[in-house]
């Protein structure tokens, strides 16, 4: 474990007393200012690289919000700097007797692939499923659906090539909380790049040019892919592995079955933002 001169946590530059037990998460380092705008007060302010903190109060309960920039890759450094920042003695290096469990909440957009999902509304995930490859570094992941990741590299015709897909689920308490919201409950594909990964073809050709189209039509007693983005599977799998409670929240900007994007993405993403934290607050000791 690395910290810098000055007893902070390595990538994040932040020392225990920075962070709440509630933690929200963005991707972009500038929509952190967009949810610590509504905070009545802001306490901590520190970033380093992509991750950007801020730690303040809001109608009187601590929250911290922090940028993990774009893909798993980065959740894998955030989650285990936090968990380390509430878990472990930084100045001994030694692991607490006390466990110490953090609430995140993943605010972010995303795209969906079923045509029925309609343009700027909240959908809560239940099941994220990882096309990317992290969770196959660690042990202990007996809670992975194994069977529903079968069935996915059967009726994909999955590369071999390619890494397994692992598919974990959310907090339920978190969920039920959200889906009172009237949001729409999916299951989201985190993918591992944003052009050909998710089918954008620029300058280059695709390996698998009708892999959106098969996740479309994917189906898994009664299960469907809503919607593609780049963080979830992350967020899900390293909460599970560390003991921690994660949801993930997304404003659907585009519908990638129609080809539409919204017309007003900023004001979604704002009205997902505020409607979140109003609903934080009442759970928050």
């Amino acid at each position: 474990m690395i910290l810098n001169d000055d007893g902070s946590i390595y990538h994040l530059k932040l020392l225990p007393s920075d962070i709440s037990h509630t933690i929200v998460t963005v991707g972009d380092p500038d929509r952190v200012s967009g949810v610590s705008k509504h905070f009545d007060s802001i306490e901590v302010s520190k970033q380093r690289r992509e991750f950007k903190t801020e730690t303040g109060k809001y109608k009187g309960k601590r929250i911290t919000v922090i940028s993990t920039g774009i893909g798993t890759d980065n959740i894998d450094i955030v989650f285990n700097e936090l968990d380390a920042l509430v878990n472990i003695d930084l100045k001994n290096k030694t692991i607490k007797e006390q466990f110490t469990s953090l609430t995140f909440i993943r605010i972010g957009t995303s795209g969906a692939i079923q045509a029925d999902i309609a343009m700027d509304s909240f959908l809560v995930t239940e099941t994220a499923i990882g096309f990317d490859n992290l969770l196959h570094f660690y042990g202990n992941t007996n809670f992975l659906d194994t069977a529903f990741s079968k069935a996915l590299v059967a009726q994909t015709s999955w590369n071999k090539n390619k890494s397994i897909p692992y598919v974990v689920k959310g907090d339920s308490n978190l969920l039920g909380m959200f889906l009172k919201e009237d949001f729409i409950k999916g299951t989201t594909a985190t993918n591992v790049g944003f052009y050909g990964p998710q089918g954008r073809k620029l300058r280059l050709g695709l390996e698998d040019g009708e892999l959106n189209n098969k996740l479309e039509r994917f189906n898994y007693q009664g299960t469907s892919i809503t919607n593609l983005e780049m963080e979830t599977s992350g967020i899900y799998g390293m909460a599970a592995l560390l003991g921690h409670k994660a949801i993930s929240l997304n404003a659907i900007i585009a519908n990638r079955a129609l080809g539409t994007f919204s017309d007003r993405p900023k004001k979604t993403v704002d009205s997902l933002i505020k409607k979140t934290l109003d609903i934080l607050v009442k759970s928050i000791d």
